[in-house]
């Protein structure tokens, strides 16, 4: 999607307006500057997945949409963890940490901050592990994908817009 003011909150409301849900989302500049990466995780039957795809797709500052269901691709999401670290607790959580190649990124006397990146699958088992011990706090990130091998997102050509459609600015000639 074009890189510019209010197209998120345009892609929320299409969620919301249709009564859709965003189980995670993810938003980030990508090599161009003017296009931004959106990650959206949703879950709904084919019928409902259709038209989302098609109703994203009518939105003047997207560029191209991609549906990863069927696709061969790499999902990951980080996620901080606060667990509470007691003398008696903190080598199991440093092996719990080791096991699944995460980081502590912080330590005080009373609790370990853990940075833990993969699937969702990863995840969710990582947590279900130090749940026990005692989780004080935690934020996930939501997912972000990219096509394995050779294959981009990027479109091959950026979607040409109209200076009707732009609210009356000067359509870029490469957009």
């Amino acid at each position: 999607m074009e890189n510019e003011f209010g197209v998120l909150a345009r892609v929320a409301g299409l969620f919301s307006g249709r009564g859709f849900n965003i189980e995670s989302l993810c938003v980030a500049e990508t090599l161009d500057p003017d296009v931004s990466a959106m990650t959206i995780v949703t879950t709904g039957s084919d019928s409902i997945l259709e038209q989302i795809l098609k109703q994203l797709n009518k939105l003047v500052n997207v560029i191209k949409v991609t549906d990863f269901q069927d696709a061969d691709f790499v999902s990951r999401e980080m996620v901080l963890v606060k667990i509470n670290a007691e003398e008696k607790t903190r080598e199991e959580i440093l092996r719990m940490v080791e096991i699944f190649r995460g980081r502590i990124v912080d330590v005080s006397p009373r609790s370990y901050t853990v940075e833990i990146t993969g699937n969702d699958d990863k995840v969710r088992a990582f947590l279900t592990l130090v749940k026990p011990l005692g989780i004080k706090e935690l934020v996930r990130t939501g997912s972000v994908a990219i096509m394995r091998g050779e294959k981009t997102m990027r479109p091959t050509e950026k979607r040409k817009v109209s200076s009707s459609q732009r609210g009356g600015e000067d359509a870029s000639p490469d957009r």
